[in-house]
């Protein structure tokens, strides 16, 4: 514990991994912290820019595979409710990073806000959405970003607008070692009741193709622009392919569904397999939506 000394009530050491992501697998991260205060978040920030220790943020888990050996350095889980902000005032919504994307969909939703509702059943949190700039048949996220609040390498707090955090499709260009805060949509107004329908239709499109709830599974590839990634896995006749503990949904082709058993080189392998046959079958290559840690 010595690169966080005088730090122990909000940072441990060697704590596991699995239980914070969809996969439940994976080894330990080598310090993992839970600040309270963005003062106690910038603490962090400054002390692995001085031992030289790369730092990495846990949301929800959704779109993280952590490798059996573990993960060095800091893992910072942002799940303190200063991080859990959530407001809307007139036609601006404000989320805090650790807030759920459905969280902020609903919320938008019951204030009769549109926008964002046909990115309902994507899970994360809203850091990590507006970091993989999530997006739907209906756009991106970022068409409704106005400005993200972010803790800097130097530790300061900025305000960027959504020019300045340069979106691309299913990304969003900053620095590793910055830290998303909050983001602000601004959003349409539109009737609560039509929306609320709206969204009770995407939600039961989206979940009748996604692994049944008590699966542990995780969306593994970006969809390329000329189709969608479960598309090209189930033409190349890969829906239900099985390595070891870990296997291809038969529900969504885009999800690796993991067993009690499955182990990080499992999926891996499991990865690279889809990856060599999508390749060689449809001629395309496909790209990881999740981060390997």
């Amino acid at each position: 514990m010595e690169p966080f000394s005088g730090m122990e009530s909000i940072v441990r050491h060697n704590e596991p991994l699995a239980m914070y992501t969809w996969f439940q697998i994976g080894g330990n991260a080598e310090f993992f912290a839970e600040p309270t205060t963005v003062e106690e978040l910038t603490r962090l920030q400054e002390r692995c820019r001085e031992q030289n220790l790369p730092i990495r943020v846990l949301g929800r888990g959704s779109n993280i595979l952590v490798r059996d050996e573990g993960v060095h350095g800091l893992v910072v889980h942002l799940a303190s409710p200063v991080f859990q902000n959530l407001t809307v005032q007139g036609n601006t919504v404000e989320a805090g990073c650790g807030v759920g994307l459905n969280q902020v969909i609903m919320a938008a939703v019951h204030h009769g806000l549109a926008g964002l509702e046909e990115l309902v059943a994507i899970p994360g949190s809203i850091g990590g959405a507006v970091r993989g700039n999530v997006c739907s048949h209906g756009g991106d996220l970022s068409q409704w970003i106005t400005s993200v609040t972010v803790a800097s390498r130097d530790g300061s707090i900025e305000e960027r607008s959504r020019d300045e955090m340069a979106f691309s499709h299913r990304r969003c260009e900053i620095d590793s070692q910055e830290l998303i805060l909050s983001a602000k949509f601004e959003l349409e107004e539109d009737d609560p009741v039509a929306l609320s329908r709206r969204l009770q239709k995407e939600w039961i499109l989206r979940r009748s193709m996604q692994p049944l709830a008590h699966q542990c599974a995780g969306r593994i590839f970006r969809d390329p622009r000329e189709d969608t990634a479960a598309t090209l896995i189930a033409l190349a006749g890969l829906k239900g392919t099985r390595i070891g503990g870990a296997m291809i949904s038969e529900r969504h082709a885009g999800f690796i569904v993991t067993e009690a058993e499955a182990t990080f080189s499992d999926v891996a392998r499991l990865i690279e397999l889809v990856q060599n046959q999508v390749r060689t079958r449809m001629g395309v290559e496909l790209e990881l939506e999740i981060e390997i840690w």
